[in-house]
Parts: structure tokens; C-alpha cells; sequence
């Protein structure tokens, strides 16, 4: 069973609102916060427009890459429910739950089984791990059998240039997909089709 997913670089409000009222929305929906290389990157004042669309049943997530505490001041009254950190330290990811009181996605970018150890040492502060790719805003995908070994009580979710066309493959997985390239047209605009048959691909594997 697929223990849910994620829709990451959202950057519209049609979007947003067609995630959010969709018959079977994502468990989470993630937002491009400072990494300015990523073409879904979204600016703060746009940003806090985003968030005034009204949640639901999905949770609001914060992509941070690296401990960037500029930003994380700027956005620490906005309504997000989780942050996900790339390129932190177990001490700065401690630091950064305890001051915003937030609950935390690390991501391991991976390319071989070193990298996928690093997860021992953030399972205790982090309510998920995930487990990426090294492209961060490139859609790039690695060996996903890789986390055969991760332990079971851990909550994985995974990304790496995940197709619609693959999420088949991780039915008996136990994992939390998070999509984005994927969801996107030619030009890296999200396309509402493509997001439609993800999330009821997702919701028919698990009925």
C-alpha cells in the first residue's frame, strides 16, 4: 500500500486550489521557499497569497534548502505545517524544530547505500524522511532499491523523477510518493490532467 504523496513545486493559485479541492487531494503539497535555481520557486509576497488558500485535508510544506535562517524568519508565521531540509546538519535541524515549533521532512539526496545511511541520523528528530535525488531542482531519479534496507518504522517518502507511469511499481512499498517534474508540461508548467490521473492512480492503488 502507498502510504500517501505529495505534490512539490507548487507555485499557482489555480493549481493550488485544484490540489486542495481535488476528490482525493495529496496528503501534503510542497512550496519552493529560497532555492532560487528552481524555475518553481516562489517569491514571499506571492507566496503568502498561496497560503491564504484554504488547506483542507493536505498539509502545507516549506522546501528549505540548506539551514537559511533569513528565510526561515520570514516564513515563520505562515501556515505550513512542515519543513523540509536539504543540506542540514542534525544539530541545525534540531536547532530549527525547537525555535519554530515545526514538524521536519529531512532529505537525503542519494546516489549510493552511504548515502542512504545518513537517515540513522535524523530518524529521532524527523517525523519523515526523504529519501531524494542529487538533481534538487532537476528532475533526476536514482535507485529507489536502494531503501530496501531502511527500517520499516521509519515514515519514507521518496522523489527521484517519479512518473505517473511508475507509481504501480511501489504498491507494496509503504512509501509517501512526492511528484513534480512529472505533473508538468513542456514548458515546467503544472498540468492539471496529469495531476488528476496521479492522484486517482494513487487513490485506485489503494482502494
Amino acid at each position: 500500500m502507498i502510504k500517501g504523496c505529495k505534490i512539490c513545486g507548487i507555485s499557482d493559485p489555480k493549481t493550488l486550489t485544484y490540489i486542495v479541492d481535488h476528490p482525493y487531494p495529496p496528503q501534503f503539497v510542497g512550496f519552493i521557499v529560497n532555492w532560487k535555481a528552481s524555475s518553481r520557486y516562489v517569491e514571499l509576497d506571492k507566496l503568502k497569497e498561496l497560503l491564504n488558500i484554504d488547506k483542507k485535508k493536505s498539509k502545507y510544506v516549506a522546501v528549505v534548502v540548506k539551514n537559511d535562517e533569513s528565510t526561515l524568519e520570514k516564513i515563520k508565521d505562515l501556515p505550513f505545517d512542515y519543513y523540509q531540509m536539504y543540506d542540514c546538519s542534525l544539530e541545525e535541524v534540531v536547532k530549527i524544530k525547537e525555535k519554530y515549533n515545526k514538524k521536519i521532512i529531512t532529505a537525503l539526496t542519494i546516489e549510493n547505500k552511504e548515502d542512504v545511511k545518513k537517515y540513522k541520523d535524523y530518524k529521532n528528530i524527523s517525523e519523515i524522511i526523504l529519501f531524494d535525488s542529487k538533481g534538487y531542482e532537476k528532475s533526476i531519479g536514482f535507485d529507489h532499491n536502494l531503501l530496501d534496507e531502511v527500517e520499516d518504522p521509519i515514515e519514507k517518502m521518496i522523489a527521484g523523477n517519479i512518473k505517473i507511469e511508475d507509481v504501480t511499481n511501489f504498491k507494496n512499498k509503504h512509501y509517501i510518493l512526492d511528484v513534480s517534474g512529472s505533473l508538468e508540461n513542456s514548458k515546467g508548467v503544472k498540468d492539471i490532467n496529469k495531476i488528476d490521473k496521479f492522484l486517482n492512480t494513487v487513490h485506485n492503488i489503494n482502494s
